[in-house]
């Protein structure tokens, strides 16, 4: 990020606390940057970095990490709650002063929480989290807070030998290795932000020796499809109480939105019946515990979504289909109850 924005012209100075210069030029070789106006200083000391930032009058400032800087004013250890409080509350006064754009990169928690003091969530104007499975080369950068635009914008990256490379079409990338004709399997549409993204959810239902089912959840919430499934034996009739139900969702996505729901239930169904759902067909909408079939944000983006990548038919809440008569070679059909959407999918 510090290569392109240098690349307009613009100097650059990193603040690495962590890693030695010839560690980043390492890396900047292996990257093949040119970096002409990123200048790289080795430094912890807040105090001389607010001298060599006075010296150098840079564009933009990356601070790696945080929790590494320290004043020397004030005795605690670096990392502590006063002296990351102290450090960011120097660089905000900074920012704000010249209008000096300041990257702090923080720590996180094995909760994935940022590490050290709330208040430095606080102070910041925007927190951005970089996502990512071990497992699997795509990685997120999400917006949790934003005071220049919307929270809970996302950013999906690939990883490769050249760095991060953004994703143009997540949804194409999710769906990619998608079984045809399977049983259990379904896509259904979510949001990231304000991006549509098209994912598929694997449902499997298997008789249990026990005389109570096990529900195991990936990617998604499994007290909401404990609810759902108590939804489905009350108001459809499926006896899943002696099944074991598993949930995934593929691609390492974690789904957190209720209008997911409709496609969890669809996968369920699909499993505890053994029919598979055409392929060519996406479902998205909260499901009620009353069966009814509620309407989600931001549909048109959805369906949009869904027409782009060939998809024939979106099954949908019934108060969402308003203004999508039109989309081209995309059958929309509305629904009012879990029931319905069954009937229509099966």
């Amino acid at each position: 990020m510090a290569d392109k924005i240098s690349g307009q012209g613009l100097k650059v100075l990193y603040v690495s606390g962590e890693e030695s210069e010839r560690q980043i030029k390492m890396r900047g070789e292996r990257l093949g940057l040119k970096a002409e106006n990123l200048f790289l200083l080795p430094e912890t000391n807040l105090e001389r970095i607010m001298d060599e930032i006075e010296r150098a009058a840079p564009a933009a400032v990356i601070v790696d990490s945080i929790q590494t800087v320290f004043s020397s004013r004030i005795e605690s250890a670096p990392g502590s709650v006063s002296q990351v409080r102290e450090v960011a509350g120097q660089f905000l006064l900074l920012a704000k002063n010249r209008e000096l754009p300041v990257f702090l990169i923080g720590h996180v928690t094995k909760e994935g929480a940022i590490a050290g003091p709330k208040a430095l969530e606080h102070i910041v104007d925007t927190v951005l989290y970089f996502e990512g499975e071990r497992h699997y080369n795509h990685r997120i950068v999400r917006a949790v807070k934003n005071r220049f635009g919307a929270a809970n914008e996302v950013g999906v990256f690939e990883m490769t030998g050249a760095g991060l490379v953004p994703v143009a079409n997540p949804s194409g990338m999710f769906l990619k290795e998608r079984p045809e004709g399977a049983a259990g399997s379904v896509v259904t549409a979510c949001m990231e932000g304000t991006r549509p993204v098209l994912v598929e959810v694997q449902a499997l239902v298997s008789g249990s020796k026990y005389g109570t089912g096990r529900r195991m959840a990936q990617g998604f919430d499994a007290n909401r499809m404990a609810l759902l499934i108590a939804m489905l034996e009350k108001r459809v009739g499926f006896h899943l109480i002696g099944d074991d139900v598993f949930l995934n969702v593929a691609g390492g996505l974690e789904i957190d939105e209720p209008a997911a729901d409709l496609g969890v239930v669809a996968a369920i169904a699909s499993s505890f019946k053994g029919l598979p759902i055409d392929a060519q067909t996406a479902v998205f909408g909260e499901v009620g515990l009353t069966g009814e079939v509620r309407g989600a944000m931001q549909a048109q983006a959805r369906a949009r979504e869904a027409q782009t990548l060939g998809f024939k038919k979106i099954v949908m809440p019934a108060s969402n289909t308003a203004g999508l008569e039109r989309l081209l070679g995309l059958r929309v059909v509305g629904v009012r109850s879990v029931e319905e959407a069954l009937d229509e999918l099966f």
